[in-house]
């Protein structure tokens, strides 16, 4: 049983007469007798009595036409449904993204999107680095934006940036008065810091600790946020991805280039490796991909 076949034998049952379906479904009379006809056969009975004057429909073909309505309504849904999702007509994604990134990129990415598909769903996962891999890894989100993985363990990674690390110094601080500051300079203050297993904590321990030894942490958080209003309340100085920078200074802290050593991690797209991502998933991440050429 065919979706044509039983386009033919509702026309036909609806009408009750061969000539009308015809012009409804623009076939001539031959195709259409051997559409009833090869449906009959499939079912294994008569649906229709045709004589040279009328059509009528058999118990059969009166039990199958309420059948037959329902199906062909069904179908035609699932069609439009996914041509709508296929041309982003409508639709959802979900996306995780590490707080850096969701706090301060994502949104202008986010506000590109819907202006060229307002009718696309976007849910956020604002999560740690390694809760995004996760969640991409559990098939959670579709769409994951992180620093690159050290092993990518069932993952595709697209870089975006590579991201450098700046001091973060209280606005009233002698150290806001420099134009750059060494890493030796920073820890000669209290260290404010995100806790772990933040992914930027545990890059500055990795990069740091080889030459200057142990981080002088006063104050650990699990917010950003947090970590630069401390900072701006004079309780010491942070380090943060450059990413951050806007959001620092307008919590209140003062933002300098930081080097000796330099710190730098890719930051880029997830998703699962021989995944094939959903239309709405797919135009995201060209929209994300084109902001961060924009700058």
């Amino acid at each position: 049983m065919t979706v044509k076949q039983l386009r033919a034998f509702l026309a036909v049952a609806q009408s009750l007469s061969f000539a009308q379906a015809c012009e409804r479904l623009h076939l001539s009379q031959p195709a259409l007798s051997l559409a009833i006809k090869n449906l009959e056969q499939s079912l294994g009975g008569q649906l229709l009595v045709r004589t040279t004057r009328s059509v009528a429909l058999t118990p059969e073909g009166e039990t199958l036409l309420p059948i037959a309505v329902r199906l062909l309504a069904d179908w035609d849904n699932a069609e439009d449904l996914l041509r709508q999702h296929f041309t982003l007509q409508m639709g959802k994604v979900a996306v995780a993204a590490m707080p850096s990134f969701a706090g301060n990129r994502l949104p202008a990415a986010l506000r590109a999107f819907r202006d060229a598909y307002p009718r696309v769903n976007v849910a956020v996962h604002d999560v740690i680095n390694e809760q995004v891999l996760d969640m991409v890894r559990d098939g959670r989100v579709e769409l994951g934006i992180a620093f690159e993985p050290a092993t990518l363990d069932g993952l595709q990674f697209t870089p975006l940036y590579d991201d450098c690390f700046v001091a973060v110094v209280p606005a009233a601080s002698e150290l806001a008065e420099q134009s750059a500051l060494t890493w030796a300079q920073l820890l000669e203050q209290p260290f404010i810091t995100l806790q772990r297993p933040s992914a930027v904590r545990l890059l500055l321990e990795d990069s740091v600790i080889a030459r200057h030894g142990k981080l002088p942490v006063a104050f650990e958080s699990h917010q950003l946020v947090t970590v630069g209003r401390m900072v701006a309340e004079g309780l010491g100085v942070s380090a943060v991805p450059q990413l951050c920078r806007q959001q620092m200074e307008e919590l209140g802290a003062r933002c300098l280039p930081l080097s000796e050593p330099q710190v730098s991690r890719r930051v880029g797209l997830l998703h699962q490796a021989g995944h094939q991502l959903s239309s709405a998933a797919q135009a995201l991440s060209e929209t994300l991909l084109r902001q961060v050429e924009k700058g």
